[in-house]
């Protein structure tokens, strides 16, 4: 057996969050990952990134999203470092950036620009407002997506300020479509023979991620808000709960499992009660039933609780990033991976979620800057005069 990438072997021009998380996706899966950094600069912007670090240069930012890659200098600006991106190109399956909208095809990473060198190369763009419109030469960040996206007024409670998401699940999730986007296009290019762009931005993930809650004020004009503990817009019991020492986390998203409910918190008349025998007269008594849950569920504690409805009814304890991290389950699941640093000998990652029974994923660290230059560009063009010159004029 093989991983399922091994063999792609993807150029990458990337920084900071969205766009390594996504490729970090694909060099877990197996893919070759050549993440290009300018030398001049420090290179990616993440390694800088505090306040924990392993070493100058080497983050524990950076460390988070660019596991099993390789890293080479190489200044994109120059025209020589254009030949050695071309020289790249000639033996890469896909192309990726997430630079801000114009600047990809000002440094020759489109399609167009690429083809020549290879008419198969995929060619995929991660930016904050796309490639194309007003907003293309426009810098743009994760929290700036939620905000405008409304998301700021979903989270939170109803009496409160708008609040953003704990962590930046817009990157996440546009690098995520973006590694998505570039399979396809792989996937395509290979059966053709002729690759393509393919764009993903911030902006537009977030909007697409209001999903029903779009449709519903697109057809009926209804805009959602935000609930009182967390609550489902429409369904209920499906929110916090207090418990004696914390919270819980309960969610009746089918009808079946309020009756499960009622008979595990021993009050199995509320069933039958007209004011909760549904979905929306449950919903027309939220604040009542609440109150009631409250009152039942603060007798005992969040273990508690879980212990008598675990994987009968769907809840889950409301824990902070230790307790998270420490869970027997996730610890069991292999949640957390150990991967071997030179510094530090082995730290401490969160592993990658998709799963390949029968092949255990690779575990490199993410690499120091230039790691992988000489070896790189000898794979392409074995060449000592050429290599030296580059160097020499500060191109790599």
């Amino acid at each position: 057996m093989s991983l399922p990438l091994e063999g792609v072997r993807i150029i990458a021009v990337e920084q900071y969050g969205a766009g390594p998380f996504g490729t970090q996706h694909l060099a877990d899966l197996g893919a070759e990952v050549i993440k290009i950094e300018n030398p001049s600069d420090g290179g990616d912007v993440g390694r800088s990134v505090g306040p924990y670090f392993f070493g100058k240069g080497d983050s524990h930012f950076h460390q988070s999203f660019n596991r099993n890659k390789k890293s080479i200098t190489l200044d994109l600006k120059q025209p020589e470092g254009q030949e050695v991106l071309h020289e790249l190109v000639k033996t890469a399956d896909a192309v990726f950036d997430n630079l801000r909208g114009d600047i990809p095809a000002k440094l020759g990473l489109t399609y167009e620009h690429l083809k020549e060198y290879n008419p198969r190369i995929v060619c995929a763009h991660l930016s904050a407002y796309g490639r194309t419109g007003d907003r293309a030469k426009w810098p743009g960040y994760d929290y700036l997506m939620q905000a405008e996206a409304g998301y700021l007024s979903l989270t939170g409670e109803p009496d409160g300020p708008p609040a953003r998401f704990g962590i930046s699940i817009i990157d996440m999730m546009t690098g995520t479509m973006t590694a998505l986007g570039l399979v396809s296009a792989l996937v395509g290019a290979r059966a053709s023979g002729v690759g393509r762009d393919v764009d993903v931005s911030l902006f537009d993930v977030a909007m697409h991620n209001l999903s029903y809650l779009a449709t519903w004020y697109l057809n009926e004009g209804v805009v959602t808000g935000r609930a009182p503990r967390s609550a489902h817009p429409s369904l209920t019991p499906s929110q916090l709960y207090r418990t004696k020492d914390g919270w819980i986390f309960i969610m009746c998203n089918k009808e079946k499992f309020f009756g499960v409910l009622c008979e595990l918190i021993d009050r199995p008349e509320w069933a039958s009660d007209p004011r909760f025998e549904n979905f929306a007269a449950r919903l027309k008594n939220r604040d009542e039933l609440t109150e009631m849950l409250d009152g039942v569920l603060s007798a005992a504690t969040t273990a508690e609780w879980m212990a008598r409805l675990g994987g009968k009814v769907p809840a889950a304890p409301v824990n902070d990033i230790a307790q998270a991290l420490d869970n027997p389950f996730a610890r069991a699941q292999g949640v957390v991976a150990d991967v071997p640093h030179p510094a530090r000998g082995t730290i401490g990652t969160v592993a990658c979620p998709i799963r390949c029974p029968g092949e255990e994923l690779p575990k490199r660290p993410a690499p120091q800057l230039g790691a992988d230059t000489l070896a790189v560009l000898k794979s392409v063009r074995d060449d000592g005069a050429w290599i030296e010159e580059l160097t020499k004029k500060q191109v790599i």
